[in-house]
């Protein structure tokens, strides 16, 4: 493996497990965000703290077991944001990832160093996890490609759970051939399916940087080619800032449920913003909570009912490139809303969704997002794959 220039990797020895001599990723290395576990090496989940109390676990995550199986070897455990709670990348226990992409830009969180090991070509691919766009916004940021399935798609035993109803795996490639390579080994058979309609969020649009918006015009016009004229609809008439709440008031109670018994025994020290926000999520007004799961069930209805025909939605992944390493706490956390905002559209109704490295703000990358109605992740892949042979 090339030497990791960029700080992809868990400090420490690399987790290296061989693949099968054949299957449909042989020849492939991969490296594994440091919430799945792979037996024989700690699970740190991105806290000195959780590997103090957790033991080495003596056996391997299922989606891990499954690149093994056909093929892949795993060369190392990325880097992953404290408990997978934040955006931007940021782990000062660890050391946050260069961006190989815009090394004065953070790389994008939490799933930091998997996205930075495969800008850098460290790793054909490398996996990570999504639940408010821990996938879709680091490979936005870091210029690759990145999806994250239909929730439920994959099965996520053998990995730390951040808020299990939001949950997905993912992962990152260079090429759209090698992502859909590997969701065809990860991914459920699903019934082909053609996509017949290319809609253009306006809310989505709306909420982008013009200049990162303006960017992104050729790759519509090569969809619009593939799949005729876009057509604009908006998704959210109640505003695209009621995503953000709902998702963050939603999703609240999960992580605490998830994670509270353990902070709350083990008192555990945590970076800049991370004890904040786990703090934030153990005092969720539940009345608010109530509301958020209510909106979030008319809002999945809604958006399958639309995509239920086939058409796909396209849009800016996120409203621009990655903030700046010098960004205040503050300016960090006005992008987290707009960018939870967008990445909610997929998010809460559980849809596939594919970033592609299409664009460039203010020389940075800005990814174009796809996304289809659940169980399309296959033709969401092949369409990516026509898009940007």
């Amino acid at each position: 493996m090339p030497e990791d220039t960029v700080g992809a990797f868990v400090p420490g020895p690399h987790a290296q497990v061989a693949g099968a001599a054949t299957g449909p990723l042989a020849g492939l290395h991969c490296a594994i965000k440091d919430l799945y576990d792979i037996a024989g090496w700690p699970t740190t989940y991105g806290n000195p703290d959780w590997a103090r109390t957790h033991p080495v676990p003596d056996s391997t995550a299922t989606v891990v077991t499954m690149l093994l199986q056909a093929g892949a070897s795993v060369v190392g455990k990325t880097k992953t944001v404290e408990l997978a709670y934040g955006l931007t990348g940021e782990n000062v226990w660890h050391g946050t990832p260069t961006n190989p992409a815009a090394p004065d830009r953070f790389p994008g969180g939490s799933s930091c160093g998997s996205a930075a090991a495969v800008a850098a070509r460290l790793v054909d691919f490398a996996m990570g996890s999504d639940t408010a766009g821990s996938v879709r916004i680091p490979a936005s940021y870091c210029g690759i490609f990145g999806i994250r399935p239909s929730w439920g798609a994959i099965s996520l035993a053998g990995a730390a759970a951040l808020s299990p109803p939001y949950d997905t795996p993912g992962w990152f490639a260079r090429d759209a051939a090698t992502l859909r390579r590997v969701g065809e080994v990860l991914l459920p058979t699903q019934p082909s399916a053609t996509p017949t309609l290319l809609l253009k969020p306006s809310e989505a649009w709306a909420n982008a940087d013009p200049d990162a918006a303006e960017s992104l015009a050729p790759a519509i016009a090569r969809l619009e080619a593939l799949l005729g004229p876009a057509i604009p609809v908006s998704l959210v008439p109640e505003g695209l800032a009621t995503l953000y709440e709902t998702f963050r008031c939603g999703s609240a109670p999960e992580v605490w449920a998830a994670l509270g018994p353990w902070i709350s025994s083990t008192s555990p020290e945590f970076g800049p913003g991370v004890k904040e926000r786990f703090a934030a999520a153990a005092a969720m007004d539940p009345a608010l909570a109530a509301q958020a799961r209510a909106f979030r069930r008319v809002f999945q209805s809604r958006m399958h009912a639309l995509l239920a025909g086939g058409a796909v939605l396209a849009y800016p992944t996120a409203p621009g490139p990655a903030p700046f390493l010098t960004a205040t706490q503050a300016e960090q956390n006005a992008e987290r809303e707009r960018t939870i905002s967008v990445t909610s559209i997929a998010g809460l109704p559980g849809l596939p969704e594919v970033t592609l490295p299409l664009g460039t703000a203010d020389g940075a990358p800005v990814g174009l997002s796809l996304v289809a109605a659940p169980g399309r992740d296959l033709a969401l892949l092949a369409l990516a794959e026509r898009l940007v042979p």
